[in-house]
């Protein structure tokens, strides 16, 4: 089992910066890839990006490829979003979810989600 809370989110200019964490409860946190998910309103969840248990793999949405860098911190049982350059469309609510596949972009893929962390792009 494992739990996991997102944190990180709020309001930023367009162009701005923001950091999601996602820290996660449980010794096994290295098991599983992680990867982090949105939804904004009136549309479907969809998948952000992801990576492998070491980190040393990852893979993103092609929406955010180059603005958004995922990482992980094991020893911290933490993962983390960077956000950069946001525009007003990746105003969402952001997920973070455990797979106990070695990587995935598919949500049906992840056994464990956060409850989620707004943020929201202004223009």
């Amino acid at each position: 089992q494992v739990q996991l809370v997102e944190s990180g989110g709020g309001l930023v200019q367009a162009g701005g910066s923001l950091r999601l964490s996602c820290a996660a409860s449980g010794r096994t946190f290295s098991s599983y890839a992680m990867g982090w998910f949105r939804q904004a309103p009136g549309k479907e969840r969809e998948f952000v990006a992801t990576c492998s248990r070491s980190g040393a793999v990852t893979s993103y949405a092609n929406s955010v490829k180059g603005r958004f860098t995922i990482s992980r911190d094991n020893a911290k049982n933490t993962v983390y979003l960077q956000m950069n350059s946001l525009k007003p469309d990746d105003t969402a609510v952001y997920y973070c979810a455990a797979t106990g596949m070695p990587i995935s972009q598919q949500q049906s893929h992840y056994d464990y989600w956060g409850q989620g962390t707004q943020v929201t792009v202004s223009s």
